[in-house]
């Protein structure tokens, strides 16, 4: 199998025409490298001499620093390029409009994750949104979806539940790259800028990630390997409870529990609706930070045993539906604020429909939620076919 090139190294050996000359931004992270670890605003900068003029950094920082959410990042200026980065992330989220202005070309590369959550889809459509307002072009230099470009799972969200953890209707696993998913919202919801993407050369959509020789750099603080995004997609949910969803122990997101869970009555409950694809590890562990920090809880490590059957989405919300069966008195809902929402509750911000939260509350088995959103995943599944360049 021949190695996996991300639109970064595709844009450097056969840069378009129309970047000559041009002045550009880049939005990017420290997750945007080549095969030998060489970050993005550096290869571009040496590219292009003279010709990039501002970057441009998602949540979690230009250094990718920032541990939580709501964990704002500064303007600064990069002290080996000496150029101005713009935090997008904060108490502005999206791009000025003074600073797009002065520029002909806005350059993207992220490593997304696959999951409708994340936050740089949401920071890139703003961006799409912007640019278009200020008539300049944006380049996506795409990379591979981690959890390949096959599998699709979830409800798709509802518009009057768009924020920052989610502002387009996809489902919660979408199989788009970053660059597909950006063509799918510039279109489907008229967004109109001019958008080019450079896609990844050898990249099959059948891939995980670690059948592209890519190397994995973190792409936020609590995706520290890349088996993390397996389980992302239906444990990210969590961040919506009191339960810890890992973070401050060395495996987030494969992690989870709380003082109150007790494993064995979890793991009998769960006898009757047994999983797919996963084998659920109890364990202890106390969190150095965040939720239940210094404080033992009890929980469970998820090891996938099938990626290919494993359904995290469907997973997570099984989860939750037996700990909120055992725990009613000690299981809660997160409030606000979250990712700069102070009114909605988290949970329903991040499944994108408040129908999710009230099901498992009803007790409907997970399996006749999961019935009632497939004709709109086939819907879409039918519909992101224009839009897949893989």
């Amino acid at each position: 199998m021949g190695r996996v090139l991300p639109g970064l190294e595709v844009l450097l050996s056969e840069p378009p025409a129309f970047l000559a000359g041009a002045s550009l931004g880049l939005l990017t992270h420290p997750a945007a490298t080549d095969h030998c670890y060489r970050a993005a605003k550096d290869l571009v900068a040496q590219r292009f001499p003279g010709q990039l003029k501002v970057l441009f950094s998602p949540q979690h920082g230009l250094r990718g620093e920032k541990q939580d959410n709501m964990v704002p990042s500064p303007d600064y200026s990069d002290p080996d390029l000496h150029l101005p980065v713009i935090s997008l992330y904060g108490p502005r989220l999206e791009p000025p409009q003074e600073i797009l202005q002065t520029l002909d070309v806005v350059l993207v590369d992220l490593q997304d994750v696959g999951t409708r959550v994340y936050t740089y889809g949401a920071t890139l459509i703003r961006l799409l949104k912007a640019a278009s307002a200020a008539g300049i072009k944006v380049v996506v230099l795409d990379r591979p979806n981690p959890l390949g470009g096959d599998q699709l799972e979830g409800n798709l969200l509802k518009m009057e539940w768009a924020s920052l953890v989610g502002s387009y209707p996809v489902p919660m696993r979408h199989g788009f790259t970053l660059g597909e998913l950006a063509q799918y919202v510039n279109k489907t919801q008229n967004l109109d800028c001019d958008l080019t993407v450079i896609p990844a050369k050898g990249w099959q959509r059948s891939q995980y990630f670690d059948e592209t020789g890519l190397p994995w750099v973190m792409p936020s603080p609590n995706l520290p390997v890349w088996e993390g995004t397996l389980v992302y997609p239906g444990q990210v949910l969590l961040e919506g409870t009191n339960l810890s969803e890992g973070r401050g122990t060395t495996r987030p997101f494969e992690i989870f529990g709380a003082p109150f869970l007790e494993p064995p009555r979890i793991l009998k409950a769960l006898q009757a609706h047994p999983l797919a694809g996963l084998t659920l590890r109890p364990l202890g562990f106390e969190p150095t930070f965040h939720k239940w920090a210094g404080k033992l809880c009890q929980g469970f490590q998820l090891h996938i045993t099938d990626r290919r059957t494993f359904k995290p989405y469907f997973t997570t919300l099984s989860l939750l539906k037996i700990i909120l069966e055992l725990y009613p008195k000690d299981f809660a809902w997160r409030p606000p604020p979250y990712e700069y929402e102070t009114a909605r509750l988290p949970f329903d911000l991040l499944t994108g429909d408040a129908a999710i939260r009230h099901a498992l509350v009803q007790g409907l088995p997970v399996p006749d939620l999961e019935t009632s959103w497939l004709t709109e995943l086939k819907r879409f599944a039918d519909t992101r076919q224009e839009f897949l360049l893989y």
